[in-house]
């Protein structure tokens, strides 16, 4: 097949051609708007889910959706080495900016706008990595306390007032929302309280691992009345057929049933992993229909691909303590195991792996889905791992 056609696109938030089996979180998003659009409450919608399951592909679709009913958006990615101060700041600029140009919401924007002036300066000294053009000078009293919390509050109601003078909703589309520290977590939650408390057309729609339940539950106790939590998990049967056939049915290439079968097999019906084993077999492939074994040749050079571009990446992050005890989950298989079982196999007690557990967390490789268990936060991991580290290398 002819690699410039290939219609599959493996890689990090790259759309896929067909966005299957995601209609009821889109659904949940658009119900979302429009309520808060006429005034009604609505909770925000947090996404949680492996990686690898199109978490920020969806957050980008969802996007587009919202700006097509002309609603106001920012787009932001959490990072471990930035605060959220620092990352919303700035976008949150550009969109005020944007309704300061509407006349029924020009002069609540442009309060909006100094309301941020004073809480970058208020909290420059606690986060330094604020930068932050600022078009206004700060109104004494507004959002300019230096606590993150009681400004951040102040901040949102503004913004969402502006929103709300421009007969629109603004939505923060939020990536990676488990690098959110604990007390910057609990002031977004505050924050968005405050505003729902008013009935401001101001909302999240975020995306994180699933250790975002956890970490929002121990940052705000309401927070499971705020949020409206949606798995976003691997594909039904149903929807990895589709996504599978339906972008090269759009080229006049067909698939043997085995052939999708086996691609459904291999990769669990993980999104990513679809596109993955799609192109390399599109690229495998002479002619149509694509076969059971053009599947098979192809798996070779989509686990090699996928180990350098998708598996390596993470493990690359790790200490050689955390490469042992990655291994011995591995070795234990798919999970989640106990972490006893764990430090068993590694031959010491669970208390001593501890800080490794953590550090691991920390960097999402690994999570807690109940007290005492640890998964991996990427599908197939542990083959990869079981690969990748040889026990004798250990």
């Amino acid at each position: 097949m002819d690699p410039i056609s290939n219609p599959y696109t493996p890689g990090a938030g790259t759309p896929p051609p067909a966005l299957a089996g995601r209609d009821e979180i889109r659904e949940k998003v658009r119900i979302c708007i429009e309520r808060l659009r006429i005034g009604n409450p609505a909770k925000s919608v947090i996404m949680v889910g492996l990686r690898g399951v199109g978490k920020t592909v969806l957050l980008d679709r969802m996007r587009h959706d919202a700006e097509a009913v002309n609603v106001r958006s920012i787009r932001i990615e959490v990072s471990e080495y930035k605060s959220l101060p620092a990352t919303l700041s700035p976008e949150l600029r550009l969109a005020m900016l944007g309704l300061s140009q509407i006349e029924s919401a020009k002069l609540v924007a442009q309060r909006a706008l100094r309301a941020l002036a004073g809480f970058a300066k208020g909290l420059k000294l606690k986060f330094n990595d604020i930068e932050v053009g600022l078009d206004f000078a700060p109104e004494p009293g507004l959002a300019d306390n230096g606590d993150l919390e009681t400004d951040l509050s102040a901040l949102l109601v503004q913004v969402g007032q502006a929103a709300k003078a421009a007969n629109t909703v603004l939505i923060m589309f939020i990536d990676e929302l488990q690098y959110v520290r604990h007390e910057q977590f609990a002031a977004l939650i505050a924050a968005l309280h405050r505003c729902a408390h008013l009935k401001l057309p101001i909302t999240i729609v975020g995306a994180g691992l699933p250790q975002v339940l956890a970490i929002a539950g121990e940052a705000k106790s309401y927070a499971e009345r705020l949020f409206d939590y949606a798995t976003v998990d691997k594909l039904s049967r149903e929807a990895a057929d589709i996504a599978i056939r339906k972008p090269a049915k759009d080229l006049q290439v067909d698939y043997e049933d085995a052939a999708v079968d086996e691609i459904i097999k291999k990769t669990q019906g993980y999104p990513y992993f679809l596109q993955e084993w799609g192109k390399h077999t599109w690229e495998t492939a002479s002619v149509s229909p694509i076969t059971l074994n053009d599947v098979l040749r192809a798996t070779d050079l989509s686990i090699a691909t996928m180990d350098e571009s998708f598996f390596k990446t993470r493990l690359e992050r790790t200490k050689p303590s955390e490469k042992r005890y990655l291994r011995a989950m591995a070795e234990l298989g798919a999970g989640p195991h106990r972490s006893g079982d764990i430090a068993q196999k590694l031959a010491g007690k669970t208390s001593s792996f501890a800080p490794v557990r953590a550090s691991l967390i920390s960097k999402g490789i690994i999570w807690s889905p109940i007290h005492g268990d640890t998964a991996f936060t990427v599908p197939l991991f542990h083959e990869y791992l079981l690969r990748a580290l040889p026990q004798a290398a250990l």
